[in-house]
Parts: C-alpha cells; sequence; structure tokens
C-alpha cells in the first residue's frame, strides 16, 4: 500500500476532515508497522468468510482496513473474529465460526501458524503458566476449556463444564473462566495451571454476570439483578474481597478498567468512577446515538488511557462506526471500520 503525493496536505487537514485511510496500491507498495496503534477485530457477517482487522494509528490519524487480508495474499481470515489476544511477537485471532486461531506477526501481520484441534466454537482466551486457555460453547452443545502448549499450540486437555465456558481471563498466573453468558449464570471457575484443574467455584451472592476483566493481579465482575449492578473484585486466590454496589443502575456491562477508574455501560449510556468510590455516579459521562437495533449502538466498548472506544454495529448490514471519545465524554473522532467490530486492542 501507498499514500499518495498529497498525504501530507491531508494530514495537515486531519482534525478538520476525518481520519485517513489508506489502500493497496500495484505501484510503490509499502508495508505498515502495526506496533504503534490499535487493532480493531471485525466480526463480519455470520456464515461468511468476512473476519478481518483494522488498524488505526497512535494519534487516530491514519486506518487501514483488511489487514490479514493485504498482508497474506488476499488470503480470508475466516468468519466470526471474536477477539485478539497476545503472547510475544504474536497475535492469536480467534475465529469463533471458522473454529481456528490464526496466528500472526503482530507487527507485520503476516501469517505464522494456526490452531484447529478440540475447537468447537470457541469463545475466549487467556495465556498463563505458558500455556494457552480457550474456552468453547457450542450452542446446545459441549461447554469446555480446551488447553494447549504455548510454545506450539499443540492440545494437552480440556475441562468440561456443565455451566457456560463464556469469557476468560489470568489473574497471579491463574485461569478464572466465566460460567455465564448472555446475562445468565452467576459462577466462575478458578483453574489451578499447575494442575490444570478446577481448583474452586465462586459464586457471586448477588446477580448475573455480563463480563469479567483482569487488573492488577485481580478478577472484576459487574453483575446485575433486578434490584441494581455490582462489580466483584476477586482476589487471584479465588476470594470475593470487594463488592461495589451500583444503586440506580440497571443491567450494567461492559466493564473496562483504566489509569484508576471503571467505566461501564447500561443501555446507552456510559458511566465513569473511581475504583475507590463508594457511590455510583448519577449522571453518565456520555450516552450513544440510536442505531438500528437496541443491540447495535454499544456492540463494541474498549477503554485505552485516555480514549473510549465505542462501536455501532449497525445491525451486521454495513461497516460498523467508531466513535472515540476522552474521558471527560468529548468526541475525539469518529470512522468507519470492518463489519461487527466488536473490540479494540492497543499494540
Amino acid at each position: 500500500m501507498r499514500l499518495n503525493r498529497f498525504l501530507h496536505f491531508f494530514l495537515a487537514f486531519t482534525l478538520l476532515l476525518g481520519i485517513v485511510s489508506c489502500s493497496s496500491d500495484n505501484d510503490d507498495e509499502q508495508e505498515i508497522f502495526y506496533g504503534n496503534g490499535f487493532l480493531i477485530s471485525n466480526e463480519g457477517t455470520f456464515g461468511k468468510p468476512e473476519g478481518d482487522v483494522t488498524f488505526v494509528s497512535a494519534d487516530l490519524n491514519l486506518k487501514q482496513d483488511n489487514v490479514f487480508a493485504l498482508n497474506n495474499g488476499g488470503a480470508k481470515l475466516g468468519d466470526v473474529l471474536q477477539m485478539i489476544a497476545y503472547r510475544g511477537e504474536n497475535a492469536y485471532l480467534l475465529l469463533n465460526n471458522s473454529n481456528k486461531i490464526q496466528v500472526v506477526n503482530r507487527y507485520n501481520f503476516k501469517a505464522v501458524g494456526q490452531v484447529t484441534a478440540e475447537l468447537n466454537s470457541p469463545r475466549y482466551m487467556a495465556f498463563a503458566n505458558n500455556n494457552m486457555y480457550v474456552t468453547n460453547d457450542k450452542y446446545g452443545g459441549a461447554k469446555y476449556v480446551s488447553i494447549y502448549k504455548a510454545s506450539d499450540g499443540s492440545f494437552i486437555k480440556k475441562i468440561s463444564f456443565t455451566d457456560a465456558a463464556e469469557r476468560i481471563v489470568e489473574a497471579g498466573n491463574n485461569i478464572f473462566v466465566q460460567n455465564a453468558s448472555f446475562g445468565f449464570g452467576n459462577k466462575i471457575s478458578y483453574i489451578n495451571t499447575s494442575t490444570n484443574e478446577v481448583q474452586s467455584t465462586i459464586t457471586l451472592p448477588a446477580g448475573n454476570i455480563n463480563k469479567i476483566i483482569s487488573n492488577n493481579q485481580n478478577v472484576y465482575a459487574i453483575a446485575a439483578d433486578a434490584a441494581g449492578s455490582y462489580i466483584y473484585q476477586i482476589s487471584s486466590a479465588g476470594s470475593i474481597t470487594k463488592t461495589t454496589t451500583l444503586t440506580g443502575i440497571v443491567d450494567a456491562k461492559n466493564l473496562e478498567i483504566s489509569n484508576g477508574k471503571f467505566y461501564f455501560s447500561s443501555g446507552k449510556s456510559v458511566y465513569a468512577m473511581d475504583m475507590t468510590a463508594t457511590t455510583a455516579p448519577s449522571t453518565p459521562l456520555f450516552t450513544v446515538a440510536n442505531s438500528v437495533d437496541q443491540y447495535s449502538a454499544l456492540y463494541g466498548f474498549s477503554v485505552i488511557n485516555d480514549k473510549i472506544f465505542t462501536s455501532d454495529s449497525n445491525g451486521f448490514t454495513q461497516d460498523s462506526k467508531i466513535v472515540v471519545y476522552s474521558t471527560t465524554g468529548a468526541i475525539i473522532r469518529a470512522f468507519t471500520s470492518g463489519i461487527g467490530s466488536n473490540g479494540v486492542y492497543p499494540n
């Protein structure tokens, strides 16, 4: 790809005219270094190999769509890009409906390998103790964590569950599995990575889990019930150590942590509060625009340092709308990404 001779003119007016996109060109082609910016995972349309990645530079002035295809001879990445994970110089692109994990160099996006063994509707993944842990949750079928050697992707074993096997995070070099999905379920399984067995099950006292994340060697779960919403802090040893009650906020979800603050959403509104606060915020930081349906408006939500990325999936009928806000709620930039943008990852 190349940027044409008028690039410097365009960049001078970036703040007024919006983000600059670059596209493939047969002449004067040069590689982009992807290690100084953000990667956006785009699911694509279910049942079609449209999943791919969008790159945006750290200053949000340069964007490139279809990153995998552009750097791998036009090859299709696959069906439903669920998430991206990193280990060393590699990025792991988990494809839910293709039942594979595509491994690429995170800086030039050249393919370096794949993992396909014992994957059945994979959902999320995490690394711990030199192993890779992947949740699998087939609708109406098996639910388990498949475990691989991180060094070569070879299969080790799987751990089966009766309840859902959804998000998975590492804390204190151990693994925590969210046994809840689509707002149903209140359990988290703690896997000891020395034995690769479930050591304990954590049951939240109130609320169904919407999301778990890891931060500073703790696990945080955001949950909700008819009475309200809650954020639970869970130690790397598997104990609930703190509960923050979000009084007056219903069905809180999309939990993120950045610079000592919780960020989460309720409906189309986004809230922020100090992690040490004992009172929930009374007003949202901002509210996103209406979308074509109730599920699209905040399909993707990521907070990275001083930037809040929101994604409107546009009903999966066209490219997603990405709006980037400051941590004060001001809009910094808006641009389009691929179909079904679901997350942003710093690279």
